[in-house]
C-alpha cells in the first residue's frame, strides 16, 4: 500500500505530468518547442539552486558527519561502471567503446532525476540531510574516468592515446558546467551560510520547483524525438536500461543504510546511484569515444531509464528504503 501511495504520488506531481505532456507532444507531432537558451537557462538555475541549498546546508555541519556518506557515494560511482561495461559487452553484445560509452552513462548521475527526487521527498514531507547534492557533485565523475578508461583498454587503444587527451579530458570533467555549478554553490552556500542564502532565498527557493516542471517539460519533448532510435537499441539493451537501474537504486540504498544515511538520504543515494548522466557524460563521451553510437547512449538513459525512474524508480527506491529502515 505504501508503495502504491508513493506511485501515486509520483504520477500526479506537476514534474511527471509536465514530462508526460513533453511526450505526448512529440508524439502528436505538435509544434511545442524551447528555444536553445532557454533550455540552457533552466539547466544553469537548476544545478546552481541545487549547489547553493545544499552549501548553506552544509554549514556548521562536520567531516566526521559527512564523509562517510561521501566515500560511498565515491565507491558507488567507480564500481558501477565496472560491471555494467562488461554486462554490455558480454551480455548485450556490444563492443568496447559502445559498452565503455553507455557505462559512462550508467555510472555516472542525473541532476535532474536528483531534483525529482528532492521534490518527491519534499512532498511527502520525508526529511533529507542537507549535504545530498555533495553527493551528487562527487559521482559525477569517477564513473566516466573509469568507464572511459576500461574502454580504451578492451579496444586496445590506450597506448595509443596521448597524456594529453586524458588531460583535456579531466579538465573538461572538472570544468565542465555541471560540477563548476554545483561546486561553485556549495562552496558559496557554506560560505555564506543561512544568513546569506536568505537574501536570495525568493529567487533560488520558492520558484525551484516551477522551474523543474518547465525543465522536465522539455525533456519530455527531447525524450519524445528519442523513441524511435529505441529500434536500432535492441531488446538487450532496452532490458538492461530497465534492469540495471533497479538494481542499481536497492544497492545504493543498501549502502545509504549503511553509511549512516537518513531515510531521505537513503532515497536520495539510491535514486543517484539508479539515475544514468545526460549532460556530463554525453559531453566526455564525445570527446574521448567518439566512434561510440549516440542512438544507443543517449537512447538508453535518456529514453529508457530517465522516465522509468522519475514515474516508477523513484517511489520504488523509496520504498524499499522503508522496508529496510522498518526492518
Amino acid at each position: 500500500m505504501e508503495l502504491l501511495q508513493s506511485l501515486s504520488n509520483s504520477l500526479l506531481s506537476p514534474m511527471v505530468l509536465a514530462f508526460a505532456l513533453g511526450l505526448f507532444a512529440t508524439l502528436v507531432k505538435s509544434d511545442l518547442r524551447f528555444p536553445d537558451e532557454l533550455y540552457i537557462a533552466l539547466t544553469i538555475y537548476l544545478l546552481f539552486a541545487i549547489g547553493l541549498k545544499g552549501g548553506m546546508k552544509l554549514d556548521g555541519m562536520s567531516l566526521a558527519v559527512v564523509g562517510g556518506p561521501l566515500l560511498a557515494a565515491i565507491a558507488l560511482s567507480a564500481v558501477i561502471p565496472v560491471w555494467s561495461f562488461f554486462l554490455l559487452k558480454g551480455v548485450v553484445r556490444l563492443d568496447a567503446a559502445n559498452a565503455g560509452a553507455i557505462a559512462a552513462h550508467y555510472g555516472s548521475v542525473s541532476a535532474v532525476t536528483f531534483s525529482a527526487v528532492l521534490a518527491f521527498l519534499e512532498i511527502g514531507k520525508v526529511p533529507v540531510e542537507g549535504y545530498v547534492p555533495a553527493l551528487l557533485a562527487v559521482m559525477e565523475a569517477p564513473a566516466i574516468i573509469v568507464a572511459i578508461f576500461l574502454a580504451m583498454k578492451m579496444s586496445g587503444k590506450d597506448k595509443a592515446s596521448k597524456p594529453g587527451d586524458m588531460k583535456k579530458l579531466l579538465h573538461d570533467l572538472l570544468t565542465g558546467k555541471g560540477i563548476l555549478l554545483l561546486l561553485g554553490g556549495l562552496a558559496i552556500g557554506l560560505l555564506c551560510g543561512k544568513k546569506g542564502f536568505e537574501q536570495v532565498a525568493p529567487l533560488f527557493d520558492a520558484p525551484f520547483k516551477g522551474v523543474l516542471t518547465l525543465f522536465l517539460l522539455e525533456v519530455g519533448l527531447v525524450t519524445g524525438r528519442r523513441l524511435r532510435d529505441l529500434k536500432s537499441a535492441g531488446w538487450r539493451l532496452v532490458a538492461f536500461a530497465l534492469v540495471m537501474p533497479v538494481l542499481h537504486g536497492l544497492l545504493g540504498a543498501v549502502v545509504g543504510k549503511w553509511c549512516g544515511l537518513s531515510l531521505g538520504g537513503t532515497t536520495v543515494l539510491a535514486t543517484l546511484a539508479a539515475s544514468a548522466s545526460y549532460i556530463a557524460a554525453p559531453a566526455a563521451v564525445r570527446i574521448a569515444l567518439p566512434q561510440a553510437s549516440p542512438a544507443l547512449y543517449l537512447t538508453s538513459s535518456l529514453a529508457i531509464t530517465f522516465p522509468f525512474n522519475i514515474v516508477l524508480g523513484i517511489p520504488l527506491y523509496h520504498a524499499f528504503a522503508k522496508f529496510l529502515f522498518n526492518a
